[in-house]
């Protein structure tokens, strides 16, 4: 007897054995998986004793996509900073819009991109960079309903530069490192694992935004609490700079400075960094986040994942977020990730379609700490699961579902989404929320935080 039973397909398994099954099926019983084998063998007990059946033919059934770098506030400005560089493009266009966010449009707009992750496959996120402008009560609240699981980081701050500039970021999110340690100490008790879901964790703001004592007074809170740190690091060369020149040191030494190196701790980009600097990251179990589409986009380089992965660095993937993706879709992202490799490395075989699968799942899972309970189809562990239709011209013929998955598959084919044992999205309609009510109002919001800015979109051709 099974509560959900997926039968027919192919299922990745992603597990131990990094299993694929040809006419496979999953079973699930409450939130967690119970059986996982040919569909022939499993049907006997499950087929005629399950509340729900659901036929898995000529689809592949996999498990949910994590997605381990995420701004969902950036959701609503969607489009907004074209053509420009990094610096420029928070100076002069993202800061001064996450500015005048109010924390309605703050909810609003993690409610956009939620909709967007769960219809492209994303059961899980790590949300890298929330202000107390966005209302982070309210996104909790919002993740709770939706019903994905998330973890949200806070911003703490202390200076308002970023890299040798020295003050650059916009007044409508500069806060005290008091304020974002109370809000941080706020959330931790009343949604720290809540429903087994929801996490809280730390997000120090930029480089040049922190000071040496906050970073150190981050990483010991951190270890008291038991939760994670997330930042970014070394995205573009202007870091490296930075941290040379201020305390003479590279990013990563920096981070091993303050007592930001370990396994709760994701640092996001990693773009510019050593070969001695990747063995420190490997030495020390210190995850990264690769975000390809971004770092093409803003012209930022491309993180070496190919020789992080050879020594031992857990690489999970992230879509990073709206101005400069422009979208939260992880299946165009593992596309993007291979194809970058074999351009930077001019090797097709620098990092196979299996590894970018593993990134986009059991890898953020580890990330996260959770990969004991999700990234995987097997026994024991949560029912995060995923069912894509393969049904489609650009998947015929199903020849190799794992190169298919990454070189051709569209989040758009995404059909089913499961997550803790709930059916969250069945035939591309989500359940939980009404999807064009927060449409609506994510565009009357989007534009109205536009307007109060008075930012407008970069549009080479005439509009009439």
């Amino acid at each position: 007897m099974a509560d959900i039973y997926i039968r027919g397909g192919w299922v990745i398994t992603v597990d131990k054995n990094r299993r694929v099954i040809k006419d496979g099926a999953v079973a699930v019983e409450g939130n967690r998986i119970v059986a996982v084998g040919k569909r022939e063998k499993l049907d006997k007990d499950y087929k005629e004793y399950s509340d729900i059946v659901i036929d898995a033919s000529r689809k592949i059934v996999m498990p949910g996509l994590i997605d381990l770098h995420v701004h969902m506030a950036q959701a609503m400005i969607r489009g907004m900073a074209q053509y420009v560089r990094l610096i420029p493009w928070l100076r002069d266009y993202v800061w001064p819009l996450q500015g005048h966010y109010s924390k309605e449009d703050g909810k609003t707009s993690a409610l956009l991109c939620m909709i967007e992750m769960l219809k492209s496959g994303t059961t899980t996120f790590l949300e890298a960079g929330l202000s107390g402008r966005y209302g982070m009560e309210g996104i909790a609240e919002a993740l709770e309903q939706i019903g994905m699981r998330g973890v949200l980081g806070r911003h703490v701050m202390d200076m308002p530069g970023y890299a040798l500039e020295k003050s650059i970021i916009h007044p409508g999110l500069v806060e005290t490192k008091e304020y974002g340690m109370k809000e941080v100490l706020h959330m931790y008790p009343k949604w720290h694992g809540k429903h087994g879901r929801i996490f809280i964790w730390f997000a120090p703001r930029t480089p040049g935004a922190v000071t040496v004592e906050t970073y150190r007074e981050i990483v010991a809170k951190a270890k008291e609490l038991g939760i994670g740190i997330t930042m970014h690091l070394a995205e573009v060369k202007e870091d490296v700079e930075y941290f040379k020149k201020e305390f003479g040191m590279r990013p990563v030494e920096f981070c091993k400075y303050v007592g930001m190196l370990g396994p709760n701790v994701v640092l996001i980009h990693v773009v510019w960094v050593t070969d001695e600097e990747i063995k420190l990251l490997a030495k020390t179990g210190t995850h990264v986040a690769h975000n390809p589409s971004c770092n093409m986009k803003l012209g930022s380089g491309l993180t070496p994942v190919a020789k992080m992965l050879k020594e031992g660095v857990n690489v999970g993937l992230g879509c990073d977020g709206g101005p400069s993706n422009d979208n939260y879709d992880m299946i165009e992202e593992m596309k993007i990730a291979a194809l970058g490799q074999a351009l930077i490395n001019e090797d097709p075989k620098a990092i196979t379609a299996e590894q970018v699968i593993e990134m986009a799942t059991i890898n953020g899972a580890k990330a996260l700490g959770l990969d004991k309970e999700i990234g995987s189809i097997e026994v024991g562990k949560k029912a995060d699961i995923i069912i894509i239709d393969y049904w489609k011209p650009h998947l015929i013929p199903m020849l190799n579902p794992i190169t298919h998955l990454v070189y051709a598959a569209q989040g758009q084919d995404v059909e089913t989404v499961i997550i803790d044992g709930k059916i969250i999205m069945k035939n591309r309609k989500i359940l939980t929320v009404n999807e064009e009510k927060i449409l609506e109002e994510a565009e009357k919001r989007g534009h109205q935080v536009i307007e109060r800015a008075g930012i407008k979109p970069i549009i080479h051709w005439s509009v009439e």
